[in-house]
């Protein structure tokens, strides 16, 4: 499986359902908090150039927001 990253809040609707999604599904994922790490924040900002969550990467490309067919494209493209 490519490596799934998902940085969220701890209030975040949308980064809610796309955890509850990949849950509901197998996709494995490393969940990163930017509301209680700022340094992952600084990250964050540095690749997207926002502050916006939730942002998901997949093998290095980024996805700004949930959408289930965008992030199926992208689990897809890259197996």
């Amino acid at each position: 499986m490519t490596n799934v990253k998902i940085y969220t809040t701890n209030s975040c609707v949308y980064c809610n359902k796309a955890k509850t999604w990949m849950k509901a599904n197998n996709v494995k994922f490393q969940e990163i908090n930017v509301e209680n790490d700022p340094q992952a924040q600084e990250e964050l900002v540095n690749k997207t150039g926002q502050f916006g969550v939730p942002v998901i990467e997949v093998g290095g490309r980024m996805m700004i927001g949930w959408n289930e067919s965008t992030f199926r494209n992208m689990i897809e493209e890259l197996n």
